[in-house]
């Protein structure tokens, strides 16, 4: 898809959702996972280093909240990507797209918005006499 610069070891272990299988429920993972088949639910993980990948026939319902996302299926739902969001040309998205990092390739389609979040350790708050003026 993106070429072989990436390699599965880098995230961990990987899980894979293979074609034909439907999963209901959030999933809670560490490494890699990969969606060839149907996930209905949130995909979650802490690690920043974790990594999904929707592949070609893949689909989600539901939202990602992850560190590297990939996407060359179809996803239903709003991305949140700590690091990086790669949209192969096969990639059809309906929500919107929280991101660090992206890379679109031409024929990938998003119905929704791209939001560039900044890294948290670059963002300041506001006093708190300026939330409170705001109220």
């Amino acid at each position: 898809m993106f070429g072989s610069k990436d390699s599965g070891s880098a995230h961990g272990a990987t899980t894979l959702i293979a074609q034909g299988t439907r999963v209901e429920g959030d999933v809670h993972f560490t490494g890699c996972l990969e969606i060839e088949g149907t996930v209905v639910g949130n995909i979650r993980s802490e690690d920043q280093n974790s990594r999904v990948r929707v592949l070609s026939g893949g689909l989600l319902e539901g939202e990602i909240w992850v560190g590297d996302v990939v996407v060359n299926g179809r996803v239903n739902g709003n991305i949140h990507a700590s690091n990086l969001v790669r949209l192969a040309s096969k990639a059809a998205i309906e929500g919107n797209i929280h991101y660090t990092l992206i890379e679109v390739e031409k024929g990938a389609e998003v119905v929704g918005s791209f939001v560039l979040e900044q890294a948290t350790n670059n963002v300041t708050s506001f006093p708190k006499e300026a939330q409170a003026a705001d109220s």
